[in-house]
């Protein structure tokens, strides 16, 4: 469950994080977006390393189909593009994969 909420911490500050780039760069907002952008990335690499895993390979693996399914809740509540149907099988998918990753049985290491 730790990493679970570690994940879903993390999802939200990395996809704010690179949104302030986003703004910044495509938006034309001012580069002060990347203060708060560059601390939400600090906190997402931070969150991370909390996750139920000894390698962090394999955290960043399960994380990603968190993030996805993040990515498009950020679009359609920040963004309002609402998900369609392929987003959200798609992302479904990714949460099975994440599952299997995270949560299989597995032998502890010698």
């Amino acid at each position: 469950m730790t990493s679970l909420l570690a994940f879903a911490g993390a999802a939200v500050l990395e996809i704010a994080g690179c949104f302030a780039f986003w703004a910044w760069l495509r938006l034309g907002h001012s580069a002060l977006w990347l203060v708060p952008g560059g601390v939400a990335l600090a906190g997402f690499a931070t969150l991370l390393t909390l996750a139920d895993s000894p390698l962090a390979g394999r955290a960043y693996a399960a994380y990603g189909g968190i993030y996805i399914a993040a990515a498009l809740l950020w679009g359609w509540l920040v963004e309002g593009h609402r998900p369609d149907v392929w987003d959200v099988v798609g992302a479904v998918i990714c949460l099975i994969g994440m599952a299997v990753i995270l949560f299989a049985p597995r032998a502890m290491p010698a």
